[in-house]
Parts: structure tokens; C-alpha cells; sequence
């Protein structure tokens, strides 16, 4: 597939980019692992503590230029854009701040000597990301591998190519050494001709099931130690005693933030039946009041889908459902535009032989299911091949934080909709992957813990 900028708004093709060689390829990587092995011998961490600080001020300096290539690329409304770019900075700061202590040597208990491991570097790393985050997917793991002194080359989604050019010379304008960062813009096979190379130490992904197995088949093969965040079928669970004004501000940030296409958004809205009716009316309050229109427009709510594929995926799941007995709610109805729309939808009647109950819709579609209790309501949330995210809505904080400690996921969010933050460790379990970004722990993906060990003398 071709790497285009193609509006979604307007359907428009704005740039294509062309396929590099093969030997443009080799250069990159030519270039990337040169400058590993130059920082792993001379160090450099404060140059980069530096370097990252400016990235971050180049981000923040150009954001409003940052979010209108996001937005007319992707389609997400131009504040969620702007929000996209300054969280990017702030993981930029984060990694910079806090550089020196993730790098510091870690002592190891031992009563015969004196031991401690050493956080070191390990190579070139190997991103494939996706459209929907084109700068904060990015930057998640380009800041803390350029801390540890790992270099990377990146394969971005075909449909958003020119935020992953503008990273690039976010990048350069920075002043960041070359070879440090690259974009690529390369072919399915040269993904694994790349993988394959014995310069790339580690591949990272966020995307598909599918694609998240065919390259974690690709870095398997070679040996490559291999980072995965795939999808989600997020739980929004409402137990008897939540403070549902709490939960109805809570509904759009939770599934409609970025027209729904979020891997963490909450996907099926689990209430027990105290709450049940409360909850439907005022979901199909909120879902009603999302204006659709331009991106570029302050006024808009909620924009299109990334792509005529994306709009198409969504609406053949929810004819699908409804063939295997799913009703609906609200919604559901053609948007006359000729923009990727798809108007918000609510549905309910699911059922385990339905093929929505294990599948991530990933557009602004809510599903909801009623269920007599607490036991219940985390059994259904568990009954999925997924585990990436999860909400608990309750008054009683220790009676929710029991309840999360039940849920078979990455991260759980007591009484808020599931969010990210640099501080705050992200990645899931079962099919949606494994390994884990930002915070400390994503500072280790890629890491060597060199153990190093001096006995007593005898």
C-alpha cells in the first residue's frame, strides 16, 4: 500500500509518498547503528537529557502546525490534536527529568560480595505504529530508548505519513544527532528484511491482532526481543453504589475521544441493574449531543473516521451484530456527508454467540449489557480474549480497587475513563499484547540489566 495523506474529511488526496530503496534502507540502519555504538562509548547521557528537553520545546512552539497536520491527516478534532502534541512534549520532559535516576545502577542484595546491574543499551529498535496516536504512539518509545543510548528506526501507518515526516523534523529541528531517529517509508517486505537485520536489537508495535503476530513471528524468528500493544475490548464497569453524575461525564471521554478510535476506550458499558436504566438514558443523552462536522472547526465534537476502510470495518460490525440479534438503541443512521462518519451508536442484546461480544468495534459504537451483580459484572468483563484496559465505578474506593484486582488486564482506572500519562506504566495481557511503555517500566522494554558481581575476598 502506498504511504498517502488522503483528508477524511473531504475525501481529498493531499500527498503521496514514494517507497524508499533498499539501499536507502540500508542506510538508515548504516547510520542508526553507528550512532549506538558511538553513545555506548562515549556515553552522552546528559547531551540527550539535553537534546530531549529542546524536542520537547520545538513540540510545544509548533503545536498548533503539529495538531493541523494531525487533524487533516486523521480526522481527530483539532483540540484533541493540539492535546495529542503537548502530551508528547510532556513524555519528552518525563524521560529528560528523570534520565539520570532510570539510568543509576541498581545494587542486589547478596551476603557473599557486592553485586549490581547496570542499565545498558542494547541497539537499533524497530517501531511499527499506528494512525490513530501519529505522535504520541511515536514518542512513547522513542524517549525513553534515546535516553538508554537505543537508536530508532520507524515504520508508521501507510495513512498518516505526513505526521510521521513532521516527527522527523521535529526531531532535526532539535538538533538531535543523526541516525538517533529515522522515518521509513518501506514495504511490507523490507519491514522484514529490516527485523531480520542483526543490527535491530528489539521491535516494538501498537496495532492489530493480525499485525501484532506477524511481526512478533518476524522478531521470533531472528531472536529479537519484542514489544506488543494490540487491541482492546475495554470494560466499563458501573457497580450498584456508583455516583452515576460521576458516570455520565465520564461516557465521552471514556468512548466517543477520538470518534472511538482509542485501543483503551471503554467498549462495553457493564451495569448492574439498579443502575441500568439510569445509565441507558444517559448514555443516549450524551451520544446525542456530538456535533459532527469539520475537525478544523473549534465547535465540532467529533470528526470522521481516519479512512473510507475505517468507516466501512465499523459499519459491517454492526450489521453484523444486528443479524445475530443485537438491537439498536440509538443510531445507526447514514450521516450525510461525504466525510468518514459514522454517527455514534448504542447496542444492546448482545450475546456470547453474537460476534460483537469478542471483537474491538473501533469507532464511536457502545455496548451495553445488564447484569444482576458485582460477581457477574467482572466474570462478563473477563470473558473476553482481551485485557488492555478496564473502568470501576463505585463511591467505595476500597470496594472498586477489590474489584480491579479481579480484572484480567494491563491497567485499571477507578471512577475515570481509562487515560495515559508519562508516569503511568501502559500495555495489556491475553491478545492484547505484551510489554509494557511509558513510566519506569516502559524504560526497561529494551534495556540489558548487566549484573555485575565482586565476591568477598577469601
Amino acid at each position: 500500500m502506498a504511504y498517502q495523506t488522503i483528508n477524511p474529511y473531504t475525501g481529498k488526496t493531499v500527498k503521496t509518498y514514494d517507497f524508499i530503496s533498499d539501499g536507502d534502507l540500508e542506510t538508515a540502519l548504516a547510520s542508526a547503528h553507528a550512532l549506538y555504538k558511538k553513545w555506548k562509548a562515549s556515553d552522552a547521557l546528559a547531551e540527550r537529557i539535553s537534546q530531549l528537553r529542546r524536542l520537547a520545546a520545538v513540540l510545544r512552539r509548533n503545536e498548533e502546525q503539529y495538531a493541523k497536520i494531525i487533524t487533516g491527516e486523521v480526522g481527530k478534532i483539532i483540540s484533541e490534536s493540539r492535546g495529542e502534541v503537548e502530551l508528547s512534549a510532556s513524555i519528552a520532559e518525563y524521560y529528560a527529568d528523570h534520565g539520570e535516576e532510570f539510568m543509576a545502577p541498581v545494587p542486589v542484595p547478596t551476603a557473599s560480595g557486592r553485586a549490581y546491574y547496570l542499565k545498558q543499551s542494547t541497539g537499533v529498535i524497530f517501531a511499527v505504529e499506528p494512525w490513530n496516536f501519529p505522535f504520541y504512539q511515536v514518542m512513547r518509545v522513542f524517549a525513553p530508548n534515546f535516553i538508554a543510548g537505543n537508536t530508532m528506526l520507524l515504520k508508521h501507518a501507510s495513512i498518516c505519513p505526513s505526521s510521521a515526516q513532521a516527527f522527523e523534523d521535529a526531531v532535526k529541528e532539535a538538533g538531535i544527532e543523526e541516525g538517533a531517529f529515522k522515518n521509513l517509508f518501506i514495504s511490507y517486505d523490507q519491514v522484514s528484511k529490516a527485523i531480520a537485520d542483526p543490527r535491530i536489537s528489539g521491535v516494538c508495535l501498537t496495532g492489530s491482532e493480525r499485525g501484532g503476530a506477524s511481526v512478533a513471528s518476524e522478531a521470533g524468528k531472528a531472536l529479537k526481543k519484542s514489544s506488543m500493544e494490540l487491541g482492546g475490548n475495554d470494560a466499563f464497569i458501573i457497580l450498584d453504589d456508583a455516583d452515576m453524575d460521576v458516570v455520565k461525564r465520564m461516557i465521552a471521554p471514556a468512548r466517543l475521544y477520538n470518534a472511538g478510535q482509542v485501543c483503551a476506550s471503554s467498549k462495553r458499558f457493564i451495569v448492574t441493574e439498579k443502575n441500568y436504566d439510569r445509565f441507558v438514558s444517559d448514555l443516549i443523552d450524551v451520544f446525542s449531543q456530538v456535533k459532527l462536522g469539520d475537525p478544523m472547526d473549534e465547535n465540532t465534537t467529533m470528526g470522521p473516521l481516519s479512512s473510507a476502510q475505517a468507516k466501512k470495518d465499523v459499519l459491517d460490525a454492526i450489521d453484523a451484530g444486528i443479524r445475530a440479534g443485537a438491537q439498536v438503541l440509538y443510531g445507526n443512521k447514514p450521516v450525510n456527508h461525504p466525510g468518514n462518519f459514522v454517527m455514534p451508536t448504542i447496542l444492546t442484546g448482545i450475546t456470547r454467540d453474537n460476534p460483537l461480544y469478542n471483537k474491538e468495534v473501533f469507532g464511536p459504537v457502545g455496548e451495553v449489557f445488564k447484569v444482576r451483580d458485582e460477581e457477574e459484572a467482572i466474570a462478563l468483563a473477563n470473558d473476553s480474549s482481551y485485557g488492555l484496559g478496564s473502568t470501576v465505578f463505585s463511591r467505595d474506593l476500597d470496594r472498586a480497587q477489590a474489584a480491579a484486582r479481579r480484572i484480567e488486564a494491563g491497567m485499571t482506572i477507578i471512577n475515570a475513563p481509562c487515560l495515559t500519562q508519562p508516569d503511568l506504566p501502559f500495555g495489556g495481557v491475553k491478545n492484547s499484547g505484551y510489554g509494557r511503555e511509558l513510566a519506569e517500566l516502559g524504560f526497561y522494554t529494551f534495556l540489558n540489566e548487566h549484573m555485575v558481581y565482586v565476591p568477598e575476598s577469601k
